[in-house]
């Protein structure tokens, strides 16, 4: 069910988005680039019946995310990278106890404080676990703000679907600028979708227990053998755009608002003749590897550019690593780009021959 078209920044967009999806509870703490997504839910998620709490600390409103999550109730959280990084011991608490739950990153420049920029150097955190442990999340990169809203209400889904935590990564691009976007709802939400699991009183029943604590003999390796088969089930989930890759000599990887300044590169110098084309991964976890090795094994190459000094093109690398390899562009956090920063790197990689 679709409403009148409305004019809001991405941290609005997912704002609106998790409330779409049926959110009950926000936990957060205010970092720049992020804080128009708790400034908003202060008053909206009230109104619509919810939890809303300024928690004393990051590492606080982490543990609240996880403790309303534990209940079977859909939660919130959102920070920007250095708050991020102080939330990962209870993500991966969540993680190894499979309680579903929502985490934002709008990251901003570091590594440290760094400045409140734009930056992808939360890549390899986002991906790679980011906590203590073998464990992943499912990680969702919108391009738009439109896609903002939209990625927010699957991540929803995908949380309660797997019983895992899902990261939106996002930047200062995406939190911060203005486009239009078209609310919807999802049908048929079930809000009653955690009762089977969830810490929601043991009465009449037998109780239940969430936890990541096991210390039986070989406990918890069975448990991370069942953890790592829904990662391994998660890969269904792959999702990108691709955008003029039939015919392309050069394929260029890009995720998130560098997909997007990409984008437009790659249509200037399509214009003048260039075979280029574009993979923006919209889900970071799962990777869509297949499709690049597909494009691979068609003889393509590859230039992937990034907000950072080089980490998603490890993934690019692996996955087309028995046909081809993939150079790379890093566009440095402090800088803001423009399509005309990527018109040198492109041509440069598509006259390089393999």
């Amino acid at each position: 069910m679709s409403e009148p078209r409305i004019f809001i920044k991405g941290n609005e967009a997912i704002a609106r988005g998790a409330l779409a999806a049926g959110v009950q509870c926000y936990f957060g703490y205010p970092i720049t680039p992020q804080n128009d997504i708790p400034e908003f839910m202060s008053s909206a998620i009230v109104e619509a019946g919810g939890q809303f709490v300024q928690a004393e600390s990051e590492v606080a409103a982490a543990n609240m995310l996880m403790g309303a999550a534990a209940c079977g109730v859909r939660a919130l959280t959102s920070s920007s990278s250095p708050g991020v990084s102080l939330k990962q011991e209870a993500i991966s608490y969540m993680a190894g106890s499979e309680i579903p739950g929502v985490i934002v990153n709008m990251s901003r420049g570091g590594p440290g404080l760094g400045d409140i920029g734009p930056s992808q150097g939360d890549y390899f955190q986002a991906v790679k676990g980011g906590g203590h442990g073998d464990y992943h999340l499912l990680v969702l990169a919108p391009g738009t703000v439109q896609e903002a809203y939209d990625l927010t209400i699957k991540a929803f889904e995908l949380a309660f679907a797997y019983r895992n935590p899902v990261m939106i990564l996002g930047d200062a691009i995406i939190g911060q600028m203005k486009e239009p976007v078209v609310p919807w709802k999802p049908e048929n939400l079930d809000q009653a979708e955690g009762q089977s699991w969830g810490l929601c009183g043991a009465r009449g029943r037998e109780p239940r227990l969430l936890k990541s604590l096991f210390l039986d003999d070989g406990a918890l390796a069975g448990q991370n053998l069942k953890l790592a088969a829904k990662y391994e089930a998660m890969q269904a989930e792959s999702d990108q755009e691709m955008f003029l890759t039939d015919d392309a000599e050069l394929v260029v990887v890009a995720f998130g608002s560098i997909g997007r300044i990409v984008k437009s590169a790659v249509r200037k110098l399509r214009a003048r003749g260039h075979r280029v084309g574009l993979v923006r991964p919209i889900t970071l976890f799962p990777f869509p590897s297949a499709v690049l090795l597909d494009l691979a094994r068609q003889g393509k190459r590859f230039l992937t550019i990034e907000h950072n000094m080089g980490q998603m093109v490890e993934d690019v690398r692996l996955a087309i690593r028995t046909v081809a390899d993939s150079a790379f562009h890093g566009q440095l956090p402090g800088n803001l780009p423009t399509p005309d920063d990527f018109e040198e790197p492109i041509l440069k990689a598509l006259e390089e021959r393999a």
